[in-house]
């Protein structure tokens, strides 16, 4: 009795809990086009699959949207990224295409100075490009640094070319995983992020939506992740929202770094940048911009 009590209990608990196979798997149909999954991507008995559907349709436009593309950020809308930008910065990985705006005399390190002089051409205010010179050098720089010693930089120096260690070293829950361990950019991971988040399904992300996400990506017990979490998006919205939301595209772009040379272009040549949010940062007051206030 014993013995065919545990013999017969997992049997039992199957039926019970999961019951037939047939009712609990619930198989994706093919989209409207035609293009979509002939598997389960979601299951009643994790309700999350549900509410975060992934971007099955990214796989038609982008060519191997799920393998990580060492040196161009590609999406349904740019398959092939920021083509001219990308070509010139072949040979950096699309992380270190992200952090080469910063790179003032291109020699392969990022001083404290730099992100200061990086983030004031981006239109920050002062209070915001203290926060970020400090923050991040001292967060970022033994992960860079460890592509060349096991010894601190006294300078707070990021490395470019230990950049991708940033990515183990400093690993936090706010890691959606566009960028892999070695900073090459991941498609179908970045379209995840607005089919997960965008109840409108139009490519947009409205301030819920970015704290959505990063609630979704938020990991227990890990307090350095959630701050770091709360300042990279935080920043971003600060840089691109337009009229209350961030669009896809620009995001792109900010995750291979283009977007940066072109606002700081705009601001030189007086013509501005006229997306974001701000407390006075390049003029904005809220989603104004209200000439002649900058801090």
């Amino acid at each position: 009795m014993f013995l065919s009590f545990f013999t017969n209990f997992p049997q039992s608990t199957s039926r019970t809990m999961h019951g037939p196979k047939s009712t609990t798997i619930i198989h994706e149909k093919e989209g409207a086009d035609g293009y979509g999954p002939a598997f389960a991507t979601a299951v009643p008995n994790c309700p999350a699959t549900y509410r975060r559907p992934p971007a099955v349709n990214a796989g038609r436009t982008i060519e191997a949207a799920g393998v990580a593309h060492a040196n161009f950020a590609p999406s349904d809308g740019k398959p092939r990224g920021s083509e001219d930008y990308s070509e010139n910065l072949s040979d950096y990985t699309v992380l270190q295409q992200h952090v080469l705006f910063w790179d003032r005399n291109n020699d392969g390190i990022i001083t404290p100075i730099d992100v200061w002089v990086g983030f004031r051409d981006l239109g920050f205010n002062i209070p915001t490009c203290l926060l970020a010179c400090t923050v991040i050098p001292f967060a970022f720089s033994y992960g860079t640094v460890m592509q060349h010693s096991y010894f601190p930089d006294p300078f707070f120096r990021l490395y470019v070319d230990g950049m991708h260690k940033t990515k183990t070293w400093t690993q936090h829950g706010s890691d959606s995983g566009v960028y892999d361990s070695e900073g090459r950019f991941v498609p179908q991971r970045f379209e995840d992020i607005f089919a997960n988040c965008s109840a409108r399904k139009d490519n947009t992300l409205t301030f819920r939506e970015v704290f959505d996400l990063m609630s979704r990506n938020r990991c227990a017990v890990d307090p350095f992740g959630w701050l770091a979490s709360f300042f990279e998006w935080v920043t971003t919205w600060m840089l691109l929202a337009d009229d209350g939301k961030v669009h896809k595209e620009d995001l792109r772009r900010v995750y291979d770094g283009s977007l940066f040379w072109d606002i700081r272009e705009k601001r030189r040549s007086g013509e501005g940048w006229k997306q974001g949010w701000g407390l006075g940062g390049d003029g904005f007051i809220g989603y104004r911009k209200r000439i002649g206030i900058h801090l």
